[in-house]
């Protein structure tokens, strides 16, 4: 009986250094989320007062946008492209700084530091320098006797590319976590592997790979979601061109937003990729027992 004043104390204590991340969580995320959803229901263009129109705006984006479609379409791809790439590149970097080498520790600074830097503003506007008219790409390829009339941002079919790249640029983050979870593998496994005649890739295969899926899986919600998210590049690379080819679906909800002030299906917009993204992780999910291998198994 004596014990129960003082946890109550520790509750009030835990509470007390709480109260500023949930002051600040339902102040910042939880409020502006319900009123968010209240305007994707209404007619609402920042300056009158919002009517409700039931789910109109949820209609219109699916049979009257095509603009939406477009900037959909190129998320998609961006994100089924990027996220292989980053993870792959990622996992490499990651074996090649698990051995012993002389300054490794600046190596793995030096490889992190684009993640440091993220998809910033002026990062974006060094890679729309390097890619653009007179850019550092074209003058490389001078050199090797290409001659390129149209930039890499200015042709459709390979604007998108520019900005994939700078994505898959930006593994530091996925690195860090694939060297951690490299450094938990029992090298025993690999002894073991070695006196049975296994060779590299079948170690990688057999050993390296199934022991990294939780991490695999890990980094894949992550790289997904922060994908889908892509906002940045697209609207200070290219602005979403040529011809929408880089128009990404955060970007779309931007314009609908404040340039056309049409807030309520901009708030449509949104919780059509919250429930976009949803979906693909509740896939991921459901579908890691058949190949995410936990050590202790799962309960």
């Amino acid at each position: 009986m004596k014990k129960k004043p003082f946890k109550k104390k520790d509750n009030i204590a835990g509470y007390l250094m709480l109260s500023p991340w949930l002051f600040g969580f339902v102040l910042m995320w939880l409020i502006p989320m319900f009123i968010s959803i209240y305007y994707s229901f209404t007619d609402f263009n920042l300056l009158n007062t919002p009517s409700f129109v039931g789910v109109d705006n949820y209609v219109r984006a699916f049979t009257q946008d095509d603009t939406f479609y477009q900037a959909l379409k190129v998320t998609f791809i961006y994100v089924l492209v990027l996220v292989p790439c980053r993870l792959a590149f990622a996992l490499f970097v990651a074996m090649i700084l698990n051995k012993n080498h002389k300054g490794l520790g600046l190596y793995r600074t030096l490889y992190y530091i684009p993640s440091i830097i993220g998809g910033s503003i002026a990062v974006s506007v060094v890679w729309k320098q390097i890619f653009g008219n007179q850019g550092v790409a074209f003058a490389l390829l001078k050199l090797i006797g290409i001659e390129q009339e149209i930039s890499f941002l200015g042709n459709t079919k390979t604007s998108l590319g520019v900005i994939i790249l700078m994505g898959v640029w930006q593994f530091g983050s996925s690195m860090l976590i694939f060297l951690s979870a490299l450094k938990q593998i029992p090298q025993s496994l690999y002894e073991s592997a070695m006196v049975d005649g296994a060779k590299p890739w079948q170690m990688f295969l057999k050993i390296t790979l199934p022991q990294l899926t939780p991490t695999i899986f890990f980094n894949l919600i992550l790289q997904i979601i922060n994908g889908f998210r892509v906002f940045t590049e697209s609207y200070v690379i290219t602005d979403g061109g040529p011809l929408d080819s880089t128009l990404s679906y955060v970007l779309y909800m931007y314009r609908r937003a404040f340039t056309y002030f049409d807030m309520g299906y901009s708030c449509a917009l949104a919780w059509i990729l919250v429930a976009i993204v949803g979906v693909f992780t509740v896939v991921l999910f459901k579908t890691q027992g058949s190949w995410v291998h936990y050590e202790a198994g799962r309960e």
